[in-house]
């Protein structure tokens, strides 16, 4: 989503940092091309106008233009004014879910994601707060919304309210909250009806609703593809109905990002979440800081992290590190580490979550480093019979014909993955010997299992991603994760190249 503003301000900031003494001539420079990078991803004139306001107001000092790493410390300042344009005046509380059945009124534009998102927050709430949910479906103008909703409830494992055909959004609203009531829920979700524009039966019909409901919290759901609309929506929405906060959808797609960035600071509104992809998981809480921090190309750790602790097996790790610690690495180690890959996100994904990888993740991508190659290599090593997993050495020119005709690839393809599984395989073999696996187990799984990233403190996070990004210019794994999470070899070329 923030692609584009990322390249943009790295750009600059690229040019400041290896400028050395810095005059007050070159940050304001610097800071028109700020000004336009922002302009040009969306951001609202008002708010750019401001950002730009405030950071050169700190960036143009004695403070910075005499400092040691002056063009560092003008980044500093972006950064943290970034923090304060996303976040406001503090991070937004936890949803209020305190005093069952809890309403919380779900609004927004026809098309924006909002009964997707519904779901989506119902089942982080059953799985992260063991609540007891109950969706209800208060769309009676597009037709199959009630069962697509119904659908969703039983998909993530929570109950929706029975469909009565012929019912008005209110009398829906009353039956839900008299459900929620008897049947004993934590939460009630009223997803209510949109249109493609605001309009005055839209706005009757929501307030019409939010009088019985008496939601704990209202979110609206906004399209981040939008652009600038988004936030005109969000000020209309406030101004009629009142919400408390905003969920941006389709973050992942190529928008420009501008939206997240004037939201805040034109509504007064959290962000409280953001929607990564349709899949039910792919809807993260909103932070300021991790979110600017991948902006300036900063990474991410703290998400990568909890990626891994989400998708991590302890058990599995730990056999996999043991096997790792005696040298051992057959083709069946390294289908678990590609398809661990891909659960954490892909090859682009896990390394826009690292430090100063971004300019290296275009590179990967250009040189054919993409999800798309750990598919294929998936493909082959599943080609393959038990024994050839087992025993990769096996492998003569008959059988690479077989195992790649099998895949659909050619057997270069195959050559290119075996000459990667004996490197990883040989590396693999080093850790063992220098005990490197026995000190990532000690440290990844302990006693009380993967670590907390929320509980590390800023200096254990930098030592992770310091950890993670030698473990890439190796050719193979991160150093501290059990399952290895190996990259292919050829990315310590194109590192080196950075």
């Amino acid at each position: 989503m923030f692609e584009s503003l990322s390249e943009r301000l790295g750009g600059v900031f690229d040019r400041l940092t290896k400028q050395g003494a810095l005059s007050e001539a070159d940050v304001e420079t610097a800071l028109r091309e700020v000004r336009q990078a922002l302009l040009e991803a969306d951001v609202s004139l008002p708010v750019a106008r401001d950002f730009v306001r405030a950071v050169k107001a700190k960036a143009t000092g004695q403070a910075v233009t005499k400092s040691v790493t002056p063009g560092q410390q003008v980044v500093k300042i972006v950064h943290d004014e970034l923090v304060r344009t996303l976040a406001g005046e503090g991070e937004p509380d936890a949803l209020k879910i305190d005093n069952p059945p809890s309403a919380i009124l779900m609004v927004g534009l026809q098309g924006s994601g909002k009964t997707t998102t519904t779901a989506k927050l119902a089942k982080r709430l059953k799985e992260r707060n063991g609540k007891r949910v109950l969706l209800a479906s208060l769309d009676t103008n597009r037709p199959a919304a009630m069962e697509q909703l119904a659908i969703l409830a039983g998909q993530v494992g929570v109950d929706s309210l029975p469909i009565v055909k012929g019912e008005s959004a209110v009398q829906i609203a009353r039956r839900a909250k008299t459900q929620a009531s008897l049947g004993g829920y934590d939460v009630v979700f009223f997803d209510t009806a949109g249109r493609l524009h605001i309009d005055e039966v839209l706005m009757d019909e929501i307030q019409a609703v939010r009088d019985i409901a008496q939601p704990r919290e209202t979110l609206l759901v906004v399209d981040g593809l939008t652009g600038q609309d988004a936030v005109n929506v969000a000020t209309e929405f406030d101004g009629k109905v009142g919400i408390s906060g905003v969920v941006l959808t389709r973050m992942d797609g190529d928008g420009r990002g501008g939206a997240a960035l004037s939201m805040r600071a034109v509504t007064g509104k959290p962000i409280r979440f953001v929607g990564l992809g349709e899949k039910m998981d792919a809807l993260e809480t909103f932070e300021a800081e991790r979110v600017a921090g991948r902006i300036l190309g900063m990474g991410d750790i703290v998400a990568l992290v909890e990626k891994a602790r989400e998708t991590f097996e302890a058990e599995q790790a730990e056999r996999m590190a043991k096997r790792f610690a005696k040298g051992l690495f057959n083709m069946n180690d390294m289908r678990s580490q590609l398809e661990q890959m891909m659960k954490m996100g892909g090859m682009q994904g896990l390394m826009g979550m690292l430090p100063g990888m971004g300019g290296v993740a275009k590179k990967a991508e250009a040189a054919g480093f993409n999800d798309k190659m750990l598919t294929h290599q998936i493909a082959l090593i599943n080609s393959m019979t038990k024994k050839e997993r087992a025993n990769p050495d096996l492998l003569a020119a008959s059988r690479k014909k077989r195992i790649a005709a099998g895949a659909g690839l050619d057997v270069a393809d195959l050559n290119k993955l075996l000459k990667q599984h004996k490197q990883m395989a040989e590396m693999m073999k080093k850790m063992g010997k220098g005990g490197m696996m026995k000190q990532a187990i000690k440290q990844m799984l302990g006693k009380g299992g993967m670590p907390d990233p929320s509980q590390m403190s800023p200096e254990a996070l930098a030592e992770a991603a310091k950890g993670m990004k030698q473990g890439l210019s190796m050719g193979g794994g991160f150093p501290g994760m059990p399952r290895g999470m190996s990259l292919p070899s050829g990315l310590s070329g194109l590192m080196k190249k950075k």
